[in-house]
């Protein structure tokens, strides 16, 4: 059976039991979504590939360590520890700035930067990034409908034209359900205290 049959949580249960070609299309499956999701933050094309490998070593790392135990949901846990060390980066350079996006309804459009404030110092980028990370968890508590626009808007990058015809709905309905899961998606995020007041 090719690996690419495999689901995640198999694919990284092969790997662990000494099967390299498990973690290779692992990798393969996943590396665009998390490099681009890294260059968004970044805007640095050597930086955000430097990040992205040592993205994968920590992965490697974390398995080999028998610490993972995120069954199923290989890529927002693949994902947090990319934001780590986007933050780290921060910490460390205190001068990178983030780029956001001005309509959610724009195909380029990141659910994640609805949050970024106007003027930004530092500190600030560094503690919304972070929060970022804890947001792809809360997307799993939103209903199945506002959830599965968000995961394809995000991790699919799909435009709303494909998720209506996907989905077999209007693209208004569509839209319609992007805008519950963002004030459901904030909802959450103050019900868990996840918003910073600057």
């Amino acid at each position: 059976m090719a690996m690419t049959k495999f689901d995640d949580r198999e694919l990284i249960s092969l790997y662990l039991s000494g099967d390299e070609k498990a973690f290779e299309a692992l990798l393969m499956r996943h590396k665009e979504r998390i490099y681009r999701f890294v260059y968004m933050k970044i805007r640095d094309t050597a930086l955000s590939q430097d990040i992205f490998q040592d993205t994968f070593i920590k992965i490697v790392n974390t398995l080999k360590a028998g610490n993972y135990n995120e069954e199923g949901k290989f890529l927002p846990w693949a994902m947090r520890i990319a934001h780590n060390l986007v933050i780290d980066h921060f910490r460390k350079y205190n001068k990178v700035r983030l780029v956001s996006e001005s309509s959610s309804m724009r195909d380029d459009f990141n659910v994640f930067h609805t949050l970024k404030l106007e003027d930004e110092n530092v500190q600030e980028e560094m503690t919304r990034v972070e929060l970022e990370g804890q947001m792809v968890d809360l997307v799993e508590h939103l209903p199945d409908t506002q959830r599965d626009i968000l995961k394809m808007r995000i991790f699919k990058e799909m435009s709303f034209k494909d998720i209506a015809e996907l989905e077999n709905i209007s693209i208004n309905t569509a839209l319609g359900r992007m805008r519950y899961a963002l004030i459901n998606l904030r909802k959450l995020i103050e019900k868990h205290e996840l918003v910073t007041h600057y």
